[in-house]
């Protein structure tokens, strides 16, 4: 059987594409910290790899660097980048952290695909009133899971994905339609002060959103008339 391993695949997102790697009966390989200290002779057997780093990684790029040396090490020759989507955006220090990311990849010398997904639609709880801490009127490109999963896989199985970015949303619509669409109200609050990149992550989305066109995941999987909301 063929194995693909995901590196960071025990959270929400790994979990999306070792789902979507098994139902095309390819076995999927989750690895976290605990395979870190060899994580060459984790991989080893894997003809290629999914690299998610930690959300809001202190250094992706040194994450993203020793999973690049550990593959190349253990012969896994194909790598596929969880990235994000408008990576070189200044003002939001995560997102830079992945644009160079996304530089190291493409000069590792594997053969290489980046991902660059909009926000998950799954961050949203829909089942009561919406909070947001930005503005509930800018545009996203929302991107459900199990769609990014998919996309994963057709990448890291199928011919023809070498060499290409793919930005990634499975509709567009904003805080409100989505609050509209489930029955709930929504308002702005304040910052929670959490973390000091995401509030400048809050304060890039209350003025810009983060919009993400739908084509190229319609492409990607095979599929016309995804939902577009605005």
């Amino acid at each position: 059987m063929r194995r693909v391993a995901v590196i960071g695949g025990h959270g929400k997102t790994g979990r999306a594409v070792c789902d979507a790697l098994a139902a095309r009966g390819i076995e999927a390989r989750p690895l976290g910290r605990n395979d870190w200290q060899d994580l060459a002779s984790a991989v080893a057997g894997c003809e290629a790899a999914y690299v998610i780093a930690p959300n809001l990684h202190p250094d992706e790029p040194s994450y993203v660097t020793s999973a690049l040396a550990a593959l190349t090490e253990a012969g896994a020759g194909r790598v596929v980048y969880h990235s994000v989507a408008s990576p070189y955006v200044p003002a939001m220090p995560h997102h830079v952290g992945k644009a160079v990311s996304e530089d190291l990849v493409r000069r590792s010398g594997l053969d290489w695909t980046i991902l660059q997904p909009g926000a998950y639609l799954q961050n949203f709880d829909l089942t009561g009133p919406l909070d947001l801490p930005y503005s509930p009127d800018v545009p996203f490109g929302f991107l459900d899971l199990a769609d990014l999963g998919r996309a994963a896989a057709a990448v890291l199985t199928e011919d023809g994905h070498s060499g290409a970015t793919y930005e990634l949303a499975t509709r567009v619509a904003t805080g409100r339609e989505l609050a509209a669409e489930a029955g709930v109200p929504v308002q702005q609050v304040g910052d929670p002060g959490t973390h000091p990149w995401l509030s400048a992550m809050f304060a890039y989305y209350d003025e810009h959103g983060l919009p993400v066109g739908t084509r190229v995941l319609e492409a990607l999987l095979g599929r016309r008339g995804v939902i577009i909301g605005r």
